[in-house]
């Protein structure tokens, strides 16, 4: 088992995503390396006002320090107090164009040790996707690809678990509805051994590209008009909710003392709020409560 074998996996997936996301929308993201002081750092890619994606960025981050944050302890009290070692690749994209979907990755490795003791880790990660006016197809394709990526380590029931809990998982319990159509999520993986659950997780990893790019290809040129836009800009509003008060991803960063620029790249850059609206019947709004934001199997 080694971190160093990770660590050069997730930079590998870094530069292939920013890559082909760089050839898809034409302007090149932005550089940005940095250092922790309580140890560690990362590359955070970024990109505002592109072609394609209004905004987007896909980080690396590898960080150390002596004592687990409450986050990464919440399921594992015994850890408490122990030093730590966490590094992952975490993206989020917001296009433009309200008919293509905002995406999110995020594959991740913990290791905690103390003196004395064996060193215990973990892998998390998945991927999900939030439309604003979906096509069955694109929901349909992205859960495919999902699946595919989960077979080799464990068969359908691996993947129905690891479905289901993504549902669980990205769910507004103070809104009673989820975040969008779901993906994979997974967190303290590791049984099996650590070459099985590193494989299952570069297998997500390496699912983004073909997950994603493809519903985007179909989509970026659908036309919209105001109307479109400021129904996505007040589904965001729900992303923002979620990252803010439940994603672990998030809360694990600032308790840890990351470096708050990257960790809240993930915000949508124009997000609107309302009142106790609702959707008017028989809408293409409606119908993404209706039929999309319900928990299905969609393969």
């Amino acid at each position: 088992m080694t971190s160093a074998a990770v660590k050069t996996y997730l930079l590998g997936l870094q530069n292939r995503i920013v890559a082909a996301l760089e050839a898809f929308d034409g302007t090149p993201f932005r550089r940005d390396e940095w250092e922790r002081p309580a140890g560690g750092g990362g590359i955070t890619r970024l990109i505002e006002g592109g072609a394609f994606f209004e905004r987007g960025g896909c980080n690396f981050s590898h960080v150390m320090g002596d004592g687990m944050p409450a986050s990464a302890t919440a399921h594992r009290p015994e850890l408490a107090g122990r030093a730590f070692e966490a590094m992952g690749v975490s993206l989020v994209l917001h296009p433009h164009n309200p008919h293509c979907p905002t995406v999110h990755l995020n594959v991740r490795f913990f290791q905690a040790t103390a003196p004395g003791k064996e060193a215990v880790w973990w892998f998390g990660g998945g991927m999900d996707l939030t439309p604003y006016y979906p096509v069955e197809e694109d929901v349909r394709h992205f859960h495919a690809t999902c699946r595919a990526a989960v077979l080799p380590f464990g068969g359908d029931d691996e993947y129905r678990r690891i479905k289901a809990w993504c549902d669980r998982y990205f769910f507004l319990k103070h809104r009673n509805e989820p975040r969008g159509v779901g993906g994979l999520f997974f967190d303290d993986l590791n049984d099996g051994g650590f070459e099985r659950c590193f494989g299952l997780t570069r297998s997500v990893g390496d699912a983004f590209l073909p997950a994603y790019l493809p519903i985007v290809e179909r989509r970026r040129d659908v036309r919209y008009g105001e109307r479109e836009r400021d129904f996505q800009t007040y589904r965001r509003g729900r992303y923002v909710e979620f990252n803010l008060v439940f994603d672990r991803g998030t809360l694990f960063g600032l308790q840890s003392g990351g470096r708050t620029e990257s960790i809240l790249m993930s915000m949508p850059p124009v997000v609107t709020w309302r009142y106790d609206w609702h959707p008017d019947p028989g809408t293409a709004e409606a119908r993404l409560y209706e039929e999309y934001l319900v928990a299905k199997d969609w393969v």
